[in-house]
């Protein structure tokens, strides 16, 4: 492979330009086709109520608000008159279905402030998340143009999603511009020559363009997340930096290895070697990642699936550019990649220390850790249990304003609907019953008033409260009935995010009902139903990472211990990363530290899900470094506890920088003004921290020093099937058999 790429480099190298050059003319408006929603199940029970509400019953939640602000109360002419305009001209805008306001409507109390300063007008716009999200783009200047000199804030999903969708592309540039000269500095400072620095950003650029062009053409067969853009661009950049990282450091060590002379013979072979040892692994690697992150496509969510299509298409991408533009690029450099060396220096003098017998950091720190496996060991595991300790308490809620910053005018609007005015449609689970009569309603609405959180309970034969009517039907209520369907709202105690509303929505649907077919749906419903969505498949998308885990370490190293240590390493690690996200963005603590974001006493469910996958097939990633390196080491030598030390020492500094590399780039996309954003990148930037340091630099060798040649015993069938089919970074010569002959775990 190497030698046909070094042969065909100018044919590679105008391939990838002329590539990046399509995607980036056909893939760079793909930021105006993607979805600002996706958090809900469309198929769920409460998705369906939704639909029967717009379709039978004319209503629903309002899903655009306006808060409407004048020069007296909502009641004086100055104020209701050009209200009454404004309101009148919203109903008949392009794209509204419905629409109450205050002044048109009664004057009911529901619509006004509690201090009386402000009403509302509230529209429901028609369609899906991603039609209502562009109607409200459209109708806020055109509502503020008709305004007649008041004062108009705006809420609502709908208004949520626009802005939460404006400020992730906005976030994009920034982290952008933050992220690449930081790593083009660190890039320097890890190879020394500016030009084998700049190759890595060069991958990481084709492979961002090429993933737009996927998700643009994505965007013509389903609902793609914007969130998925901006993730997707830091994975893109990360995982070609490590990738070309790897690619790159063995490239240079193969020519050092042959006299670093520049004939083409010896680029080749050096090519050649890369591709036959590093090459593998990149591979190899990128499989293990694609698969984690394939596992977000069990998910009902579009949100998450939108994670699997990018994050896959991401990862096939780079290492695509690092297995075949790189060695092209490599085969056209040749020695010139070491050009414009600024630490060579520092390198000679590191150099003499080896060659004084000094056998560096990682080693020292290796045999360290071996010498006493269990105090080491035992000690990173409480200090990753302390930090873990905060996820046993996490609560999940909904995506909501809060995401935003609290200077974001939606998040303002938003809060003074909280604060000021009746949050009883919040709080409200809404039932469609099929084929009911009209006597048997007062029955099921007296039952339910008497539910536990239960305020009241309202439908077409009047109000319930605990058990008795307490207020006869009015021209109002005409509306809870469509033909031979009954509608009933049922006003909890509690907010929608609250473990009683949650708690309501079961219990209301295991009421007994009259009708032929009920169906519970409103906010509270969404969110119990999202949640049962995730948990429901949860176990399913864990089965496809720990199954494609054990079989991918198992052709890799021929052992069966091996592949259950890294997932029980790798979940031991991730938990301490929630317990630091909970801390932080649930419970509110050390805020100053990453931008004051709302904390709601509550994470959006969604982000500890898709953490788990990406942070989990990151581990992996440095995992099959380290672990090809020290089998390399086992093979030659049947010495367990010597291969650890080499195996580290030639990859501890080279998994440390790719993942610091990798940890800045998500740190920069971690200063986005959205909190799930910012949760994501810090918390995924800790997770490669802490598993590159941690993780491999003490608990690996602890573990594999405990298990001594343990490490590689596999049942005898299993070993006949690898030595048949298994995969290996290079073929080392083995070591004599009765060395490296494996013994029963103990």
């Amino acid at each position: 492979m190497g030698e046909v790429l070094a042969r065909h480099r100018v044919t590679v190298l105008v391939v990838a330009v002329l590539a990046a050059a399509l995607a980036g003319a056909f893939g760079g408006g793909v930021a105006d086709k993607l979805s600002g929603g996706g958090f809900t199940d469309a198929q769920s029970e409460s998705a369906r109520v939704s639909a029967a509400l717009a379709d039978d019953f004319h209503a629903g939640e309002a899903n655009l608000i306006v808060l409407v602000r004048g020069d007296g109360r909502p009641e004086a002419p100055a104020v209701a008159e050009p209200a009454t305009r404004l309101a009148r001209w919203a109903r008949h805008a392009d794209g509204v279905d419905a629409m109450q306001s205050y002044w048109t409507s009664g004057h009911p109390a529901s619509l006004r402030s509690s201090d009386g300063t402000q009403a509302l007008i509230t529209l429901r716009l028609a369609g899906d998340e991603d039609t209502y999200m562009k109607a409200a783009q459209r109708l806020t200047p055109q509502l503020t143009e008709h305004a007649g000199g008041l004062h108009l804030q705006f809420a609502g999903t709908a208004q949520v999603y626009s802005e939460l969708n404006k400020q992730t592309q906005h976030d994009l540039k920034i982290s952008e511009a933050i992220a690449t000269p930081v790593t083009a500095a660190l890039l320097i400072l890890v190879f020394g020559s500016v030009v084998a620095a700049v190759l890595p950003l060069l991958i990481g650029g084709l492979s961002i363009v090429t993933t737009m062009l996927v998700l643009d053409l994505l965007t013509n067969v389903t609902s793609v997340s914007t969130y998925a853009l901006n993730l997707t661009t830091a994975l893109g950049l990360g995982l070609a930096i490590d990738y070309s990282l790897f690619i790159l450091t063995r490239f240079r060590e193969e020519l050092a290895e042959r006299g670093g002379k520049g004939d083409r013979a010896t680029v080749r072979a050096a090519i050649s070697a890369t591709m036959h040892t590093a090459g593998r692994t990149v591979l190899f690697s990128a499989v293990t990642v694609a698969l984690a992150m394939a596992a977000l496509a069990v998910f009902p969510l579009d949100f998450l699936r939108s994670f699997a299509y990018g994050g896959v298409s991401v990862v096939v991408l780079a290492a695509a550019g690092a297995l075949l533009v790189l060695p092209a690029l490599l085969a056209l450099l040749g020695t010139r990649v070491n050009r414009l060396d600024v630490l060579a220096r520092w390198r000679r003098s590191r150099d003499r220390g080896r060659a004084a017998g000094d056998p560096g950091f990682w080693h020292a720190l290796a045999v360290r850790v071996m010498r006493r496996p269990v105090p080491f060991g035992l000690g990173v595991i409480v200090i990753l249990a302390v930090l873990g300790s905060p996820f046993w308490h996490i609560s999940f809620g909904l995506v909501d304003d809060r995401q935003l910053p609290a200077s974001a005018a939606v998040q303002q609007a938003s809060q003074h609907l909280r604060d000021d005015f009746d949050s009883s449609a919040d709080r409200s689970v809404q039932v469609v019953t099929r084929d009911v009569a009209t006597a048997a309603l007062p029955g099921y609405a007296a039952r339910l008033s008497t539910l536990d959180n239960v305020a009241r309970v309202d439908t077409a034969t009047g109000r319930y409260v605990h058990g008795h009517r307490v207020a006869p039907p009015t021209a109002a209520n005409a509306r809870y009935r469509s033909g031979d369907d009954a509608w009933l709202t049922v006003v909890g105690t509690g907010g929608a995010q609250s473990d009683a509303a949650q708690q309501l929505v079961a219990d209301v649907r295991a009421a007994h009902s009259p009708g032929h077919d009920t169906l519970v749906g409103g906010k509270a419903a969404y969110q119990y139903d999202s949640t049962h969505a995730l948990m429901s498949r949860l176990p399913a998308a864990g089965a496809i990472i720990a199954i494609a885990t054990l079989v991918l370490l198992f052709l890799f190293t021929g052992s069966v211990v091996l592949p259950i240590k890294a997932i029980v390493l790798n979940i031991l690690s991730l938990t301490a990363t929630f317990g630091a996200m909970v801390f932080v963005f649930q419970d509110g603590h050390l805020g100053a530290l990453v931008g004051h974001p709302i904390a709601t006493g509550y994470l959006d469910m969604t982000v500890p899900v898709l953490m788990f996958c990406i942070a989990f097939g990151l581990s992996m990633d440095y995992e099959v470094f380290l672990l090809s390196r020290i089998r390399e080491q086992y093979l030659r030598t049947g010495d367990n506890t010597a291969a650890v030390g080499t195996g580290l020492q030639r990859t501890g500094r080279l998994i440390t920088a790719a993942a610091l590399l990798i940890a800045l780039v998500l740190v920069a996309f971690g200063t986005s003004q959205v909190a799930m954003l910012k949760m994501l990148g810090i918390g995924l930037a800790l997770a490669v921290l802490v598993d590159a340091t941690l993780v491999r630099g003490v608990l690996v060798p602890a573990f594999m020093r405990l298990l001594g040649s343990a490490n590689w015993w596999a049942p005898q069938p299993l070993r006949w099937l690898h030595e048949r089919i298994g995969l290996a970074e290079s073929e080392a010569a083995p070591a004599p058999a009765a060395e490296r002959e494996p013994v029963p775990v103990p």
